[in-house]
């Protein structure tokens, strides 16, 4: 239910407190004193779109707040711990906050920010709010489904279809998206194929062109090198190598241990040695070459291909191992898809099975509750006055995430004519009373913790107020109701009563009322702005016959 409900500079409100109670609660007043204002502060903490016109002038923020009590509501508890929003160890309260400037608004629950699609997926199950144009959205079918939800079906089989939908179309766009980019890759996979098999055939060479490139390069001036190559061994072994040892060989000779001839005797020889190195050295380079005058034919036709590959590919001759590598990492990659599709195949059809289970299931206990929900908007509807009136219920094929059927409301308001849709039959005055009917029966029925109506009893009077209001205190024996009205014979039914009034200073405030106000209020209502002794005395008749009721 909702035990408070907090408001600071929010349009002609600079502060108001008002503490609800269980049960029937009216809200009374003259037209203008702003009691809209109190669904419109209560619309923007649930999440409704800040207005600037909706900041108190000469301020440049509002507040609002409002607390629910969640101890029956063990979804909500639920939700809330989800989001680790619960109020410390009060697990059963529910603080909702709304701040508005111009320009920005902050949401909070239990203190904790948040944003304002959470906050209306928190409050949507803890109120409705019933205005004075709210029947006109009794004509789309998705509110008329919701309505026979609510009244007879359990709110699980309609999530479970919702949830199994959602699942089901996952799956399916999963499918098709496979199926195309399998579809699409038959061809790529070809060419993939075609380019792999062109490359592989270079073998090791593909991560070698740096290297053939350099060996080219040297077989290609290999004449000119050779011919270097046997002038510099022939001047090393005739002449460095022979005269280092002419000389090695004098030094030798000489008989004398001077420590500098000792030493230019050994430099000699290591010098002799470090020479017969390099001419070694210089041999095995020669030996490289090869005898077979084909290798640089060979070459020259490898680094050809290679870099025809490269020019082909779009990609450096040097880089062609990686490229092949990420090609076979794309045919792969194309396998997987393949073999995701086979599973997402399966799972789709799983999805499927699933969802026609949960929507079939939904589908039975929807048409069983039917007939009852009708049976009772029909009585209610006689009830306010409507006896001609007659309510069915009506399905059409359809699968969407509601189940396997829409649902239409057709009425009737004269028996000799048959059934048609709300929009073709019912009057405006007829029309709201469809809308009251069918939200009373509704809400007896669901779970909803606490009900708004905003002056429900337009276009209804004297009995029919009076049938109203009994309705009404019979369905808040489980739901919270709160009325705002204009029917004194509504009003005296209310286990509690406030009446708003606008100051001098034209400022909103609401106040309880009890005894001798409560009659003057119910009198002024019954007496316009005269207040006679038959009005006070009428009114102190609803007051007694509304606690004999109770």
């Amino acid at each position: 239910m909702l035990r408070v409900l907090n408001i600071r500079n929010f349009a002609l409100v600079a502060e108001l407190d008002i503490e609800f109670s269980p049960g029937l609660t009216v809200i009374t007043g003259e037209s203008g004193a702003g009691k809209s204002i109190l669904l419109d502060a209560l619309g923007l903490v649930l999440g409704a779109r800040a207005k600037r016109s909706q900041l108190r002038p000469g301020t440049d923020a509002c507040d609002v707040s409002a607390e629910f009590d969640i101890a029956a509501q063990p979804a909500s508890q639920a939700k809330l711990g989800e989001l680790a929003m619960l109020a410390g160890q009060d697990a059963t309260a529910c603080l909702v906050r709304r701040t508005a400037a111009v320009g920005r608004s902050r949401a909070f629950v239990n203190g904790t920010p948040t944003t304002l699609a959470v906050l209306q997926d928190i409050t949507q199950p803890l109120l409705d709010i019933h205005g004075q144009h709210e029947h006109r959205q009794l004509l789309q079918r998705d509110v008329q489904r919701r309505l026979l939800d609510d009244y007879g079906v359990a709110p699980r089989l309609v999530q479970e279809t919702a949830e199994r939908h959602a699942q089901r179309t996952k799956t399916a766009e999963r499918l098709a998206e496979l199926r195309t980019r399998v579809a699409s890759a038959e061809e790529r996979e070809r060419l993939l194929r075609y380019e792999i098999d062109e490359l592989q055939a270079l073998g090791d060479a593909l991560c070698q062109v740096d290297d053939l490139t350099a060996r080219h390069q040297r077989l290609a001036k290999a004449q000119e090198l050779l011919a270097a190559l046997a002038t510099a061994t022939t001047d090393l072994s005739d002449n460095l190598i022979g005269g280092t040892a002419h000389l090695a060989g004098t030094l030798e000779d000489m008989d004398d241990d001077h420590a500098n001839l000792r030493s230019a005797s050994e430099l000699t020889a290591l010098a002799q040695t470090h020479l017969e190195e390099a001419l070694a050295e210089l041999r095995r380079y020669r030996d490289a070459f090869s005898e077979d005058d084909g290798e640089l034919a060979a070459l020259d036709q490898t680094l050809a291909a290679l870099h025809d590959l490269g020019r082909k590919h779009r990609v450096p001759a040097r880089e062609l191992g990686r490229h092949l590598a990420s090609l076979e990492a794309e045919l792969a990659g194309m396998a997987a898809d393949e073999n995701e599709l086979a599973a997402t195949e399966a799972a789709a059809t799983t999805a499927q099975k699933r969802y026609f289970a949960a929507a079939k299931a939904l589908s039975q206990a929807r048409r069983a509750a039917a007939p009852t929900f009708a049976e009772q908007v029909t009585a209610t509807l006689k009830q306010l006055g409507m006896a001609g009136a007659a309510l069915t219920v009506a399905f059409a094929d359809a699968e969407s995430a509601a189940g396997l059927e829409t649902v239409e409301f057709r009425v009737t308001t004269n028996p000799r004519y048959p059934p048609a849709s709300l929009g073709e039959i019912a009057s405006g005055g007829e029309l709201a009373r469809f809308s009251l009917a069918i939200g009373v029966v509704a809400a007896e029925r669901s779970q909803l913790p606490c009900l708004i109506l905003d002056e429900a009893d337009i276009g209804v009077g004297g009995t029919t107020a009076d049938v109203l209001g009994r309705l009404l205190r019979r369905l808040s024996d489980h739901t919270q109701v709160i009325a705002i009205t204009h029917a004194p014979q509504l009003a005296a039914l209310g286990d509690s009563h406030f009446k708003v009034t606008k100051t001098d200073a034209q400022n909103t405030v609401v106040e309880p009322l009890h005894g001798d106000d409560r009659l003057a209020e119910l009198a002024r209502m019954l007496g316009g702005r005269t207040v006679t002794e038959d009005s006070v005395r009428y009114a102190k008749t609803l007051l007694d016959d509304a606690r004999r009721e109770r």
